[in-house]
């Protein structure tokens, strides 16, 4: 949108100091000069307000909304929630908080392969062939990680043969750089093995070695350890430096092993992990569900890298990782099952599990043979769900959960409905759940038209990617579903293409039109989450996403932004809506009414995504409330900028983000614009006998 005509200068403007000075020759008085100047300002000033005003009264409508409670509709009370799948490296240097790369606490070296020696591959040295050797062999102590690494040193600290200034080793980048905070502690662990004599320095520093955040030496005797023993410490830096690196150094002559080799925060959200303003995040956004690991990453390539859930679960080191290699980059499994049970507990949402039904992209277990597959999806439920003295809730028990998690919903597959004897074996899966598990809900990968009473399912999973102008359309998708049969579950949803970049203004627009038509059609469609949720910036894998994040820096793009204004609509009150409009079918409108927990009062959420190019005389009337709109307490909320294709970034996270005003003409009857390409929500506080009034960003508190 090109900028609105403005007055060059305001009556109150020092005319003087702009009004050309008079020749002598014309013999004008100056004061004559400055009045006609005056009268000219002031008529450019009104045609060209006459202009703006025009261009935001070029369109207008009627929103009229049913506020009565007889002809309200309670929305599902999981409707709107999140889907995280590993891709993007969104777990593995990011949500998931640990620092190295290549093992952490869970697993020793494994990513390069089991054959040995192998790549190292984030890990580096420190000094070179003449003075270091560094290997992987099959020493670990661990039966699921034999990987350890081995680190002879050939120089000592004094004599011909003396080790370099500040000693030789290895050092790990992390992922992209590790974020180390002034202040801030860091949980060290590893396991070493010697039979010599260590000296042994355990570093954080620039990631050039030459700043020195903290320190901690590790020594011991000779035979001290001789077996392999784990080591724990913490670290706290004396600087801040984003871009940072682990380093383990010696001036010592000897071979040291290492395996397990952890650096952690030891601030995370809620203690248990996960990155804290990234997990924050999502918080904010009132999550009603988790959906997770995946996706494809569930699936793999092939089954030997799909997502299996007991070989992510148990002690971090005894779990054995896997590589990704659907989205190409190793996993450590330190972000496995139970840790998505937690995250989906920490958020206060149902966690919806999508299982290995025996297939990867590349390959598919027979009917015949999948009873193995099908029992370890239900021997998962048990360890979610199952009493601490069973045989899987006693290992969940042990992991420090001893309460059962609350896992009412399991997706059998993804996107496999055309693939072969996936029918026939979804059945088996939903036979065998549904004996242990009455009450769980199952979703099917088929669509509603392939449900039937020997294919049964509780709801259907769809996808939707495309582009703005088709998602803009799609409010309508489910206009003539049958109101009978099992609920979709619209779990993956995106625009994509040119018009998307990498999270664009108009991209989050045409996807809020589509939500309010899930929300109009919330009788047949009981959860939606958009797809991806996070992007770390240095593995673009798949964009655009909802969050972006580095090391230490993060935003969220407009879509993310978009979807506070659906945070409060799970478990709200929908009403009836018209809009009358002549020749312009570019808006799309909701009302619901929802309670604020944080202040107990209860609005009246009127929601217009304007599609076009024209500002909108939008005259609303709400006719059937029991009670009235207050006169003061009302909230507008706007999500706009100057240009369709606007996306934030890291250097301006808030380019595209929701700003938040009063309402002064608050009522029953009110005239209010609708800018062009733009999400707007009025909050109308409603009169419930309360002296509480909200603040401006009461519908997206705590959301920055």
């Amino acid at each position: 949108m090109p900028p609105p005509a403005r007055c060059p200068l305001s009556p109150q403007s020092g005319i003087d100091e702009v009004a050309p000075r008079p020749s002598k020759r014309m013999g004008v008085r100056r004061g004559r000069l400055d009045s006609s100047l005056f009268h000219m300002l002031v008529l450019v000033c009104a045609l060209s307000q006459v202009l703006f005003v025009g261009l935001v009264t070029g369109q207008t409508a009627q929103l009229s909304v049913d506020a009565s409670s007889q002809n309200g509709r309670t929305i599902p009370d999981k409707m709107f929630g999140i889907f995280f799948e590993e891709l993007n490296h969104a777990g593995a240097g990011g949500l998931w908080a640990e620092l190295v790369s290549n093992r952490v606490q869970v697993t020793g070296f494994e990513a390069g392969g089991i054959n040995t020696p192998s790549n190292i591959d984030p890990w580096l040295i420190i000094g070179d062939e003449s003075n270091i050797i560094v290997e992987t062999d099959r020493s670990s102590c661990f039966a699921s990680n034999p990987i350890a690494l081995r680190m002879e040193v050939l120089c000592g600290a004094t004599g011909t043969n003396a080790c370099p200034s500040g000693g030789v080793g290895i050092y790990n980048p992390g992922y992209w750089g590790m974020n180390i905070e002034k202040t801030k502690v860091y949980k060290v662990s590893m396991y070493i093995r010697s039979s010599d004599s260590v000296d042994l320095a355990v570093s954080l520093t620039s990631s050039d070695g030459l700043q020195n955040l903290a320190t901690h030496t590790i020594t011991a005797e000779k035979g001290d350890f001789a077996g392999w023993t784990k080591v724990e410490f913490d670290l706290q830096s004396s600087e801040r430096n984003t871009n940072s690196r682990l380093q383990l150094t010696t001036t010592k002559n000897g071979i040291i092993w290492f395996d397990q080799v952890s650096v952690m925060p030891s601030d995370t959200y809620m203690g248990h992990g996960f990155r804290k303003d990234l997990a924050t995040m999502l918080a904010n956004l009132k999550p009603r569900f988790l959906k997770f690991p995946g996706g494809n990453y569930v699936m793999g390539n092939y089954l030997l890298n799909a997502f299996r859930w007991s070989e992510t679960i148990g002690p971090w080191e005894e779990r054995p990782g896997h590589f990704n290699d659907v989205w190409n980059y190793w996993t450590d499994d330190g972000l496995g099952f139970f840790e998505f049970l937690q995250l989906a507990e920490d958020l206060d949402a149902c966690p919806v599990w999508v299982i290995n039904d025996g297939a990867s992209l590349n390959e598919q277990i027979p009917s015949a043979t999948i009873a193995a597959f099908v029992k370890e999806v239900v021997d998962g439920i048990e360890f979610a769900r199952g009493d601490p003295k069973t045989t899987w809730g006693s290992v969940r028990a042990a992991m420090g959960h001893p309460e059962p998690f609350p896992l009412y919903y399991i997706s059998v597959g993804n996107q496999e409905c055309s693939k072969p004897y996936y029918k026939e074996k979804y059945v088996k899966f939903y036979s065998a759940i549904k004996a242990s598990y009455p009450d769980i809900k199952i979703i099917s990968s088929c669509d509603i038209s392939s449900i039937s009473a020997v294919n049964p399912a509780d709801l259907y999973d769809v996808h939707v990617y495309t582009s703005s102008g088709d998602m803009f359309s799609k409010t309508r998708m489910f206009d003539s579903t049958p109101r009978s049969g099992p609920k979709a579950f619209v779990s993956e949803y995106a625009v994509t293409g040119n018009d998307a970049g990498r999270g664009t203004l108009v991209a989050a627009l045409a996807e809020a039109a589509f939500l309010i038509g899930l929300e109009r059609n919330s009788d047949v469609v009981e959860m939606a989450s958009c797809a991806p949720l996070f992007v770390n910036d240095n593995d673009r894998g798949f964009s655009p996403d909802a969050i972006v994040f580095n090391s230490w820096q993060h935003y969220g793009c407009p879509n993310y932004w978009m979807l506070h204004f659906f945070k409060d609509s799970s478990g709200a009150t929908l009403h009836p809506l018209t809009i009358q409009v002549s020749n312009y079918d570019q808006l799309a409108a909701s009302a619901l009414t929802w309670q604020n927990s944080n202040d107990g009062n209860t609005y009246l959420k009127i929601k217009v995504v304007n599609f076009g190019n024209k500002a909108v005389n939008l005259n609303i009337a709400v006719a059937g409330l029991e009670n009235g709109i207050q006169e003061f307490g009302s909230i507008k909320t706007v999500l706009t900028s100057g240009w369709l294709r606007d996306e934030n970034s890291f250097q301006q996270p808030d380019k595209v983000v929701p700003a938040a005003s009063p309402i002064t003409n608050a009522g029953e009857q009110m005239g209010v614009i609708v800018d062009p390409y733009s999400l707007t929500s009025f909050d109308l506080l409603l009169d419930t006998n309360t002296d509480k009034y909200p603040l401006l960003e009461s519908s997206f508190h705590s959301s920055m």
